[in-house]
């Protein structure tokens, strides 16, 4: 085995793609998408999360298509938004899938069953929302949802900027 500075595989600063690179330069928030439930729950990490104020109030975020949170969020279908503090960071591993997660990744944590899905019991600040569009976009999906439901506590979450997580 030897020792690397830097990663074996990463691609090298030239070849990297400039809108990823643009993106990463972006402060993001750090938050847990979750729908379903019992066996059939599914949630993901999603940092391309937008809060628009408006009344209703709406949720913005972008999901990869390839997992099975994308498939649990159709027309109508509810879920759940929370914010991730820095006790939480085993949460976003497990769930961005790059962490181990035996059991499965609901069992990291505890969670608590609501009406629009699975959410973390640590989060103090969750929003909960129904879907009401669901197109592609680049090499996402778009998910908008309307929030049906928002407690809001006094604690830092996490951010994602440059490819690492950071606290404000």
């Amino acid at each position: 085995m030897s020792i690397h500075r830097e990663h074996p595989f990463a691609v090298p600063p030239s070849a990297r793609d400039a809108a990823r690179r643009l993106r990463g330069r972006l402060a993001a928030p750090v938050t847990l998408w979750a729908s379903g439930r019992g066996a059939g729950r599914a949630g993901l990490t999603v940092s391309s999360t937008l809060v628009v104020p408006g009344e209703p109030p709406r949720v913005l975020g972008l999901v990869d298509p390839d997992t099975d949170l994308a498939d649990l969020l159709v027309l109508d279908a509810r879920f759940v938004v929370a914010v991730l503090t820095p006790a939480q960071r085993r949460l976003v591993e497990v769930f961005a899938g790059l962490g181990p997660a035996p059991g499965g990744p609901f069992a990291a944590a505890e969670f608590l069953d609501t009406d629009w899905g699975p959410r973390p019991a640590a989060s103090g600040t969750w929003a909960g929302a129904r879907v009401t569009d669901v197109r592609p976009m680049g090499w996402s999906v778009e998910v908008s949802g309307v929030l049906e439901h928002i407690e809001v506590a006094d604690e830092a979450g996490l951010i994602q900027l440059r490819g690492r997580l950071r606290e404000p």
